[in-house]
């Protein structure tokens, strides 16, 4: 079942990455923006924006920044109302992705719109950010009817001389490939992959990179359909196309792929979505994860840090 995205639209860009993606997603989708953020320097003067505000706390955790985001969630909520399709832009690599998107992706659902919700996952490298993003992607996926995930750590796999700035570069350039897509192709309603390569590459090398990155995210046997989006496709040779459609026939089931090329580019590379049900590596990154929802404690309140003001004394 294909998740179907109905106007009007809101975008919502939660920190700095998610609130760039969010600037570019509204212009390609010609939508409504809403930038939530702990910091304003996030904010634009022409897009609305929420502050959640951390008063004198310099470098707040995870759960203060959640636990402040539900003291402005009436605010939150009156301007996320009236919207059929609500668009979520998230890193949750980053201490605001991580922290929010748990909390703005149960209002969505409260608010009975159809979220979408785009995440971005660390590099493994980043130790002290696997488990909080593990944590929150869970819960974005239960509150979602549609999620699609770009992972950070498999696209440095398979390109391990890349700066961390040029991963970001292709992680966005391939979400905003994905977002124009909206009124060609369809995405699945339930968890998405995003894959793709390195600027530079021929189309073949490109796919290949591709795939490598979909089955270092999912086993083989739990992709259920992809979507390949070839970018610059009017500026690829015909017999090229075929070769490349032939091969993802080869390795996915043949009814289950399609091939989107209204990309007009100048480059030319592959990016796919592939539709997965089941298990993940992202499942593994919170080790209690593998505990079904009805068997967990507290699940509807995330963990957080509030300021109960309470004038307790050390006692010598």
């Amino acid at each position: 079942m294909s998740f179907q995205i109905k106007e009007p639209v809101l975008v919502i860009g939660l920190g700095g990455i998610g609130s760039k993606l969010a600037v570019k997603a509204k212009d390609s989708l010609n939508s409504d923006c809403l930038v939530i953020s702990n910091d304003k320097k996030d904010f634009l003067s022409d897009i609305p924006s929420v502050h959640v505000s951390t008063y004198s706390v310099i470098n707040p955790s995870v759960q203060l920044i959640r636990g402040s985001t539900y003291k402005v969630a009436d605010e939150i909520r009156s301007k996320i109302s009236g919207y059929s399709t609500i668009i979520l832009m998230s890193n949750l690599a980053g201490k605001a992705g991580s922290a929010m998107a748990p909390v703005i992706s149960e209002m969505c659902k409260e608010a009975d719109s159809g979220l979408m919700s785009f995440a971005i996952m660390p590099f493994k490298y980043e130790k002290d950010r696997i488990f909080n993003s593990g944590v929150s992607l869970k819960r974005v996926r239960e509150n979602s009817e549609c999620t699609v995930v770009f992972d950070n750590d498999s696209l440095l796999d398979s390109n391990p001389d890349l700066s961390p700035k040029a991963c970001y570069d292709i992680a966005n350039s391939a979400m905003m490939h994905v977002v124009e897509s909206f009124g060609t192709s369809e995405i699945s309603s339930q968890t998405n992959i995003i894959t793709t390569s390195r600027n530079g590459q021929n189309i073949e090398n490109s796919l290949r990179d591709s795939l490598k990155m979909l089955y270092g995210n999912a086993p083989l046997n739990s992709v259920k359909c992809s979507m390949l989006y070839v970018v610059g496709g009017s500026n690829i040779p015909v017999g090229v196309i075929n070769s490349i459609t032939n091969l993802t026939a080869g390795i996915l089931n043949e009814s289950n792929s399609q091939m989107d090329m209204t990309s007009s580019s100048d480059e030319s590379k592959v990016v796919m979505l592939s539709s997965i049900q089941g298990m993940t590596k992202f499942d593994n990154y919170d080790p209690l994860g593998m505990i079904p929802q009805e068997d967990t404690l507290d699940w509807h309140t995330p963990d957080c840090s509030i300021d109960c003001e309470l004038d307790l004394y050390q006692l010598e």
